[in-house]
């Protein structure tokens, strides 16, 4: 049963709590509000203010599940913090670990920091969770896939044309990093988990996956630099740095490229395609 008090009480004090530049807001010059103000909490959620006030008031109706893990994301809860708002609205808490997309708030105060870089939150099994503003502009918005298809290991094989974004010098390489990683985690996790099922279903869609999953290859690691092939601005050669949350099993990715580089000079580029795309 929703705790409608407790429920409006916890999220204005995690309103009152957060700062605007705790969650990659500017700060006006003008601002009275303690805290974050409930348009901005609506924002970061993604949902109308309305719907955000009226659930803060204590006067709207049940959040879905899927409106509470956006309200918890958004205020940037730790796990903890989540499943208690979770109980309050009247739900079970989701899983924790390996099969949560719930990003921790250290994870994403680090990634609201690097909104003139191109970086992404991904799981595991490779389904981006969270983007800067130049990682969409880099690689497109890759949050809106559902199904298998959140993941990019599985779009790798069951849909080719997403292998355009990255140098056809570089496919078979990846196509078998892909592979070998779907195995280790699908292993890891076991029979009944997500990875062993994305496996089930290439090895039904996919020759070339299905030859590669015979090989048993295992430890294939990243290269640290990328070859990107952007629709706008050609060729680029990043290094990929990662930053691993354990408890989460979530990795930041953050690519750079090094001064006096071409590459260098079109991830200029790229932030003026990024802004041009916001506005």
């Amino acid at each position: 049963m929703i705790d409608r008090t407790g429920l409006a009480e916890f999220l204005l004090r995690r309103r009152e709590a957060l700062q605007p530049e705790d969650v990659g807001l500017t700060r006006g010059q003008r601002r009275r509000t303690t805290g974050l103000r409930r348009e901005e909490v609506a924002v970061l959620c993604h949902m109308s203010t309305d719907y955000y006030a009226r659930i803060e008031r204590g006067t709207g109706p049940q959040p879905s599940e899927q409106m509470i893990a956006s309200i918890a994301q958004g205020l940037h809860l730790s796990v903890e913090e989540r499943d208690h708002l979770f109980r309050l609205a009247g739900h079970q808490p989701p899983a924790r670990g390996a099969s949560s997309d719930h990003i921790s708030p250290g994870l994403l105060r680090i990634l609201d920091r690097l909104q003139d870089t191109p970086a992404e939150i991904v799981t595991e099994l490779g389904e981006t969770l969270r983007q800067t503003p130049l990682g969409i502009a880099l690689t497109g918005d890759t949050t809106h896939f559902v199904g298998a298809a959140r993941s990019l290991g599985y779009r790798w094989f069951a849909d080719p044309t997403s292998r355009a974004l990255y140098a056809p010098h570089e496919h078979p390489f990846l196509a078998r990093l892909w592979v070998s990683g779907l195995r280790e985690v699908s292993t890891r996790r076991g029979p009944a988990s997500r990875a062993a099922q994305l496996a089930e279903a290439l090895l039904e869609e996919s020759a070339e996956f299905r030859a590669l999953w015979e090989l048993h290859e295992i430890g294939v690691r990243p290269q640290e630099t990328k070859h990107f092939v952007h629709s706008e601005l050609g060729d680029l050669e990043l290094a990929c740095q990662t930053l691993i949350d354990p408890t989460q099993s979530h990795f930041l990715l953050v690519y750079t490229a090094s001064p006096g580089t071409e590459s260098y000079e079109k991830l200029q580029l790229l932030s003026v395609i990024g802004s041009q795309a916001l506005r």
